[in-house]
């Protein structure tokens, strides 16, 4: 309700008691116009404290008013993040949060590179932004080398207690908090995957960007020996060239089939990637279902978008004043098995129908 709208009711709430009449008036006739005073005194003090309220409201709205500045810190690019940096500002708005209205993200991407990013965290504490958004466990160790106050808020880091970014899930303190996205246990169940859909597979070759995260290989290389394969570990540069040569490697080692690492790099050339894959005729599993939305043969791993979201849940409870030393750190609990027959078809694999049967959704 509005200034003009409080001076109005309060003008007819005077009226009123004006034209109420007591039940004593009868008899004692005299005593109207003292009454009358006493109900205006009424009407006034009530106006005074509605005059303090509305005050308040006011200040607490001019307040609220504040337009908060989010950092946004990505070693990829914006083009290769698009799909989930939109999942994550769509929740924002379903949260409150609208760009230029009560918000601005300052988005800061290393363009594939890495070395960058401590410059760009630098900028971002420069501006003094409110909250950062980080990718990565990588991306938020570098962040919070430029602040130990600015809140930092992961949307999925792998394992953010191994990599030193948090004291443990459930108390992480200082200033960084988030999602962590399993993604070193899941590169281990994707060997297992891959297994499952080629009984008859020996070696695998496993594409790994510069700085290959050692917890991914920590897992799966054990994996590897258990399973009974040959692990063929293969770096690729992240552009046309260097995943080219990558695949060439692949098939001078004679795999059988490829795993990425997880990670924005890898995410980031995943049209390029599935190509490839197709290309060279080789099945391939990948950490998120986007690769077979661009024709890739199947994916398994945390749905991030969903980590993404959730993401946004924690820099709208930050912004409204939540500290993230009390804010546990999430696993994902969300895990999505596609496969698209297509693009078996198309490099002549032949999957069992248990197979199938395991996966959340089939692309015929």
């Amino acid at each position: 309700m509005n200034k003009r709208h409080w001076m109005r009711w309060l003008v007819s709430s005077s009226d009123n008691l004006k034209s109420k009449a007591c039940p004593f008036d009868k008899l004692r006739a005299g005593s109207e116009p003292r009454r009358r005073i006493e109900n205006l005194k009424l009407v006034g003090i009530f106006a005074i404290a509605l005059t303090f309220a509305f005050g308040g409201a006011v200040a607490t709205a001019q307040q609220s008013g504040k337009i908060f500045r989010i950092g946004f810190l990505d070693a990829s690019t914006a083009s290769g993040m698009a799909v989930l940096v939109e999942a994550f500002r769509q929740e924002l708005r379903k949260l409150g949060w609208v760009e230029g209205k009560n918000i601005t993200i300052e988005y800061r991407f290393a363009e594939g590179k890495s070395e960058r990013r401590p410059e760009l965290a630098a900028d971002l504490v420069r501006l003094k932004v409110d909250l950062i958004v980080v990718t990565t466990g990588p991306s938020a160790l570098v962040a919070k080398g430029a602040t130990t106050t600015i809140p930092i808020v992961m949307a999925a880091s792998a394992d953010p207690v191994a990599a030193g970014v948090v004291a443990s899930l459930a108390r992480p303190g200082g200033n960084v908090t988030g999602n962590s996205s399993l993604a070193p246990e899941l590169t281990s169940k994707r060997l297992e995957v891959l297994k499952d859909a080629i009984p008859k597979l020996a070696r695998v070759g496993f594409l790994r960007g510069a700085g290959a995260s050692d917890l991914q290989l920590k897992e799966l290389r054990p994996a590897a020996v258990a399973l009974k394969l040959k692990l063929e570990e293969i770096d690729a540069q992240l552009d046309p060239k260097g995943l080219e040569s990558a695949f060439q490697t692949a098939k001078q080692k004679q795999v059988g089939a490829i795993m990425t690492q997880a990670g924005p790099g890898f995410f980031t050339e995943k049209k390029r990637i599935v190509e490839l894959a197709g290309k060279y005729r080789l099945p391939a599993i990948y950490p998120q279902k986007e690769f077979v939305d661009e024709g890739g043969l199947m994916s398994y791993g945390a749905d991030y978008d969903d980590l993404y979201r959730r993401a946004a849940v924690y820099v709208d409870k930050i912004l409204k004043g939540a500290k993230p030393a009390d804010l546990p750190v999430q696993q994902a609990t969300k895990f999505e098995f596609v496969i698209n027959l297509k693009a078996a078809k198309q490099i002549g694999l032949t999957l069992s129908p248990e197979f199938l049967s395991r996966a959340n959704k089939v692309i015929k």
